[in-house]
């Protein structure tokens, strides 16, 4: 009973000296919203710039299609090898398989994690606006969620104290916390030691996702990743995915990183869904250090052209260390998204409350320069 009261008392006091004392933060529990813009292919869909997915533009390496394409033979049977992609991420990260789980993309990670650790109607902590679908999620498990608002006095910065408050605050009914870095849809990372302040600050019986969709096009000296805190033993999941690097998005293929008791935790969870291709394609990626390098320069540079551009022409954008950028188009991007449509552009769709910012993928160079130029036609300069 002592213990139990002693840490009761501790968890006390650090939400009173992250918060304020006897102040709680002015946040309500929301059911998330479902997406009222499932995404649908258009007609004409091999004609457009697909600059709203966050999707890349090269497609897959040489090697991984080709590791694809030999995979093909098992395409008519159920036990077949599977190339031994578990074991590749886990030799690739240095841990165990037992450390890995599997998903039809990172999502379906996310999904599980929910499913797992926010039954009896616990509670989902995470940022807002970030990725929706962990939202959603939390909605089908009857789960409700504490979005806490991004801090747009520091550049719609993740506010990982709050996050630390109210998870304290509530620590008895929260079953999952949550985390994109670099967040989406903003492109902004979390610097290492806020990640290091939220993993001391969570109570141990609390497992931290930590989403990593877009490590790959990070070379921000203020980021970390956060693999070596499963190694550390800490309840920290993080999910991959090779659905933006690697160009898989139509092919499914991610997994989730974490402490061996969490990840028997959330198997019985698993869907299994993996196709035979994806799992040889997927093996190849990982080993295609050329392709990734290339493909990170080729957006860092493509990326910074544009939003120069756009900051030249008087437009405020949020600076981005992923393979998308945020433009603040000073009206409800709703019908702003229909008309770039029209002009044969898909762009984001719109990420409440930040109503007047548009999310753009980060596509070729022809395509960004077709962007540019459908942008100047809609919105040319920003009047001052």
């Amino acid at each position: 009973m002592s213990s139990r009261v002693s840490r009761r008392r501790f968890i006390a006091g650090l939400a009173a000296a992250l918060g304020g004392a006897g102040t709680r933060p002015a946040l309500e529990l929301s059911a998330a919203p479902q997406r009222a813009d499932a995404e649908k292919p258009a007609n004409n869909y091999d004609t457009l710039a697909k600059l709203a997915s966050n999707e890349n533009p090269y497609g897959p390496s040489e090697a991984v299609k080709k590791a694809m394409s030999d995979a093909a033979k098992y395409a008519n049977r159920y036990m077949y090898p599977d190339g031994g992609i578990a074991e590749a991420i886990a030799d690739f990260h240095g841990v165990g398989s037992e450390n890995v789980i599997l998903g039809a993309g990172s999502g379906e990670i996310l999904k599980v994690a929910d499913d797992t650790f926010l039954r009896e109607r616990r509670k989902l902590v995470g940022p807002s606006p970030t990725y929706e679908s962990v939202y959603l999620y939390a909605t089908n498990s009857n789960a409700e969620a504490f979005e806490i608002p991004l801090v747009k006095a520091r550049g719609y910065a993740v506010d990982i104290r709050t996050m630390i408050t109210v998870t304290l605050q509530n620590y008895r009914d929260v079953g999952l916390v949550y985390i994109c870095n670099p967040n989406n849809p903003t492109g902004k990372i979390i610097p290492k030691n806020d990640i290091r302040l939220l993993v001391d600050s969570i109570p141990d019986e609390i497992p931290i996702v930590i989403d990593e969709a877009y490590h790959h096009y990070v070379d921000n000296p203020q980021y970390e990743e956060s693999i070596h805190y499963v190694k550390e033993g800490r309840n920290v999941i993080v999910t991959r995915t090779f659905s933006k690097m690697a160009a898989l998005a139509g092919m499914r293929l991610g997994y989730g990183i974490a402490p061996k008791a969490l990840i028997d935790e959330m198997l019985p969870f698993a869907l299994y869904s993996l196709n035979a291709p994806v799992k040889y394609g997927g093996v190849a990626a990982l080993k295609d250090k050329a392709y990734e390098s290339r493909v990170r320069q080729l957006n860092k540079r493509i990326r910074d052209n544009t939003t120069k551009e756009l900051v030249t022409m008087g437009w405020e954008v949020i600076p981005s260390d992923a393979s998308f950028f945020m433009v603040n188009v000073g009206r409800d991007v709703g019908s702003l998204v229909e008309d770039f449509h029209q002009k044969g552009i898909l762009v984001g769709r719109k990420f409440s409350p930040m109503d007047e910012w548009l999310r753009v993928s980060v596509g070729t160079e022809v395509e960004m320069n077709r962007f540019i130029r459908v942008f100047k036609e809609l919105l040319g300069a920003r009047k001052t």
